[in-house]
């Protein structure tokens, strides 16, 4: 049994105005994305709608997952594939019983291997692991080893998500060690030759 090749999950930036709808749509046109997630902070939720929802159809269109993160009353009212939860960001019962069956729910676990069986004891749909790199996203204090990855591909068949200043040139032995995911933010939106450079050089990681 081979295990399933690990797909390119994509973190907005902070600032989603402006011109980035036309980033998004280059980005997600340059090669094979499978999720897009929804990330701002200190926004009320009419504002954060109203950005989301021109970004949301261009990922429909695209067959490209829309995960809101933080929020599963923004999910809700988006009608959004997932929601994202931070360890700060509520019970992932709660999220279910207010989204229902259908909607992808995602974990933070840090560098816990107690949180992520706890998580999927919950019934979240994947476990996120990191930060496995330095951050230039977001501060960050849990360092994993990339076996935290292996241990739990071997041992569960729910995906785990590998997220922490990842880039193309650093991304390979989480691949190796079982991602399923690889999450991306700046390495993709501040690449010297623009976003769909980004994400090409990940194709060519994960296909490789």
């Amino acid at each position: 049994m081979t295990h399933p090749r690990c797909q390119l999950y994509l973190i907005s930036p902070l600032d989603v105005g402006g011109d980035f709808a036309k980033r998004l749509e280059r980005a997600l046109d340059a090669g094979p994305v499978s999720a897009f997630q929804f990330r701002i902070k200190d926004i009320d939720e009419h504002e954060a709608a109203r950005l989301a929802e021109p970004l949301q159809a261009i990922c429909a269109e695209r067959e490209v997952a829309f995960i809101v993160n933080d929020s599963p009353n923004l999910a809700r009212r988006l009608g959004a594939d997932g929601v994202h939860i931070g360890r700060s960001d509520g019970s992932i019962a709660e999220a279910r019983a207010l989204l229902g069956p259908g909607v992808q729910i995602g974990a933070t676990c840090h560098d816990s291997r107690h949180f992520a069986m706890e998580a999927g004891e919950a019934g979240a749909d994947y476990v996120a692991f990191g930060a496995f790199y330095p951050s230039g996203t977001k501060e960050t204090v849990h360092r994993p080893d990339p076996d935290i990855l292996t241990w739990w591909s071997t041992m569960f068949v729910l995906p785990c998500v590998a997220i922490g200043g990842i880039t193309a040139d650093n991304a390979a032995p989480l691949v190796e060690a079982g991602a399923d995911f690889i999450a991306v933010s700046g390495a993709v939106w501040n690449h010297p030759d623009g976003e769909a450079a980004g994400v090409r050089a990940f194709a060519d990681v994960l296909n490789g």
